[in-house]
């Protein structure tokens, strides 16, 4: 299930490292290539709340091979791109279909014993971060051996033998949940509101994720201009260095099982705020920005996994809408963030989006601790 949420959330971040390869092939400007990532997360988004919460309706299995075949189509139509808006469709498509990560993920936690739910959600939270992070190294080496369309054509052929593993090994699980599809879908925003948790978590979630694609989105400029000019290969090993903060999610799961999720919550929003000292370093020094790098990687994954095991705590016949309403903040976190950080790059450079980044991340510390001294 790790993997399966690993290679769907992939299909969003491929094109992150490619982005000056494409907008050359596609004659695309700087800004306009950015319209490409914001595409993959505003589609992403509607997946959250559209597709997603059918999984306390519609029978799981059924419903999670449906997607992954509809996200196989998208990276498809992507792989066979020769125009721009080709390419957004793919895009838009491949990025609806692929919210088939947020039904997995609340079913392994429905599956999991209750004290091992923080240690499952923080597995197949590594699957998820590893995914957008070695997306990017993926990306970066297939397109350095043919072109950036066959990075889409590949990840398709693997969509369709993770399908079929899934279809051998999971379990079906049938929802007696007889509610109407309309009001399944108003019910997350009724949940955002008798939810405190939910509000506040999805508040810091989107914070912490908005930061992720302020770094991320616009790395690829700045590593193929000066002083590095680097090709597609290089600037996608980079996320091999994010990869190292997704390996400690598990460490953070059995800490959230353990009573201490608001303890990690603070040292991940703290871990936010200071991986933008190095940082703002990236355009002098190399070691810099691996080291900022690694440490915003591991803060998000820090943040983000002990605020989905705070909202899986709640009853279990919510659980896909909680896990939904979180997710859709989150990603319109991204969105907004992959959106403003080409913008500040393009006219503004590096220093801008560090700037913003600092404010970010002061913002969700105020909020954490607001949060933390009014709780009851």
């Amino acid at each position: 299930m790790a993997m399966a949420v690993a290679i769907s959330v992939a299909s969003n971040y491929y094109a992150q490292p490619l982005l000056h390869s494409i907008t050359q092939d596609l004659q695309l400007s700087m800004e306009g290539s950015g319209v490409i990532v914001t595409t993959a997360q505003f589609s992403y988004a509607l997946g959250l709340l559209f597709i997603a919460p059918l999984g306390d309706k519609i029978e799981r299995k059924k419903l999670i091979m449906i997607l992954m075949l509809l996200t196989t189509l998208g990276l498809i139509i992507s792989g066979l791109s020769y125009s721009k808006n080709m390419l957004l469709l793919g895009t838009a498509i491949a990025g609806l279909f692929s919210a088939v990560a947020q039904v997995l993920i609340p079913f392994a936690a429905t599956l999991a014993l209750p004290n091992q739910r923080g240690k499952v959600v923080g597995i197949l939270m590594s699957g998820m971060l590893l995914g957008i992070l070695l997306a990017r190294t993926f990306a970066g080496s297939v397109s350095s051996m043919a072109d950036w369309r066959m990075v889409y054509l590949v990840a398709a052929a693997m969509m369709c033998i993770v399908s079929i593993l899934l279809c051998i090994s999971l379990p079906r699980y049938s929802n007696q949940n007889t509610i109407h599809y309309w009001t399944l879908i108003g019910s997350i925003f009724s949940l955002y509101h008798q939810e405190r948790v939910l509000r506040i978590r999805s508040l810091i979630g989107g914070i912490a994720f908005a930061l992720f694609s302020l770094l991320w989105t616009p790395l690829a400029f700045l590593l193929s201009t000066d002083p590095y000019h680097y090709s597609d290969v290089i600037i996608g090993l980079f996320g091999l260095a994010g990869a190292a903060g997704a390996m400690g999610s598990p460490i953070v799961g059995k800490l959230s099982d353990k009573g201490k999720g608001r303890l990690v919550t603070s040292i991940g929003l703290a871990l936010l705020l200071v991986s933008w000292l190095p940082l703002s370093l990236a355009q002098l020094s190399i070691i810099a920005l691996v080291v900022g790098v690694i440490l915003i990687d591991l803060a998000v994954q820090v943040t983000h996994v002990s605020c989905m095991n705070a909202i899986y705590q709640g009853k279990p016949e919510i659980r896909t809408r909680m896990n939904a309403g979180y997710m859709l903040s989150y990603f319109t976190g991204g969105m907004l963030g992959s959106l403003s950080s080409t913008y500040l790059f393009a006219h503004y450079g590096w220093l801008a989006v560090v700037s913003a980044g600092c404010v970010l991340a002061c913002l969700g510390i105020f909020i954490w601790l607001y949060y933390l001294k009014t709780d009851k």
